[in-house]
């Protein structure tokens, strides 16, 4: 018989008496400990930024990636473990191409999101035999540890933003923050944020609030941003120079003028 939380956090699908999953929870714990990453929505489209943690001057900044590109129209920001992101990025990359060749569309946000969602909650300790059909399928032994901001554009909702959890909820927000600094970046957001705000205030207050809770100090290459037009309906992550054109416009140390 079970007598203490350990007994119960062996277990994948075990729940204790209080009604916890404990390695949902760990999971959820690891997304706390990833690098931060906001997302803000507006009329003209939806903005995504990332911090990038690198851990010695020998890294190539290049080569850590905290914002990826899923299809041409969305793409997510991640926190917590890299590889999980990658995982559950290349399923949901596959889907949308699937989608496209179909239905000869693109995929809307939500479907793809719910895709993700699915995903994440697809894990087992079961049989031999199931564990055997589970790596087929390609699906994790464990929850996965990583929380995603997915952004983008379609023709259903227009800009939006979801958050994905390692629970496999996904919710959709205005504005959103996900990481270590999950916490006082939503405390920025509920306080500054605008529904009427363009495109390019939404891209200054989320450099904005990295910069505020970030223990490095922000520059074009330990931070990513990325947006989407509702005109254009493309995702694209901007270049270093975008970037640093971003950040010169941020003055200190008060918060930007935002258009009322």
């Amino acid at each position: 018989m079970f007598q203490s939380k350990g007994d119960y956090d062996r277990g994948i699908n075990t729940f204790s008496p209080e009604g916890r999953l404990f390695q949902v929870e760990y999971a959820l714990e690891a997304v706390k400990l990833g690098s931060t990453a906001v997302g803000i929505t507006t009329k003209e489209g939806v903005v995504i930024a990332a911090e990038k943690r690198l851990p010695s001057s020998l890294v190539v900044p290049s080569s850590i990636e905290k914002i990826l590109l899923i299809d041409g129209h969305m793409g997510c920001a991640m926190s917590g473990l890299s590889s999980d992101a990658r995982t559950l990025v290349e399923h949901a990359r596959v889907e949308t191409q699937n989608h496209h060749f179909t239905y000869n569309e693109r995929m809307p946000i939500e479907a793809c999101v719910h895709s993700i969602a699915d995903m994440a909650l697809d894990f087992s300790d079961g049989s031999d035999e199931q564990k055997k059909e589970e790596k087929k399928k390609k699906t994790m032994a464990r929850p996965f540890g990583v929380a995603l901001l997915v952004a983008g554009v379609d023709d259903t909702l227009g800009p939006s933003l979801f958050q994905t959890e390692p629970s496999g909820t996904y919710t959709k927000y205005k504005a959103a923050a996900i990481g270590s600094a999950a916490d006082a970046a939503t405390s920025l957001l509920v306080e500054h944020f605008k529904e009427t705000m363009t495109l390019e205030e939404a891209r200054i207050l989320c450099l904005f609030i990295l910069r505020q809770v970030m223990e490095d100090k922000l520059n074009s290459q330990n931070v990513e941003i990325a947006s989407a037009d509702i005109k254009e309906k493309n995702f694209k992550v901007h270049s270093v120079v975008e970037t640093e054109a971003i950040i010169a416009k941020l003055p200190a140390p008060s918060l930007p003028q935002l258009r009322k």
